[in-house]
């Protein structure tokens, strides 16, 4: 659980990194690579999300 919040936490920080580069040099590179971070990241907290949920519900039955 732990690591998964610090990889969490380091990815959305990379994702914010990016984004400032691209506001500071206006280089859409910057924001490309900001998107596709964070597109990833939101996809990793799903599939995690996703699991707590199914874990939670087999304890149920």
């Amino acid at each position: 659980m732990v690591i998964f919040r610090l990889v969490f936490g380091l990815l959305l920080l990379a994702g914010i990194l990016c984004f400032a580069m691209y506001v500071a040099t206006g280089s859409a590179m910057w924001r490309q690579r900001g998107l596709v971070i964070v597109k990833w990241t939101v996809l990793a907290g799903l599939g995690f999300f996703g699991v707590i949920i199914l874990e939670r519900l087999a304890s149920m039955l």
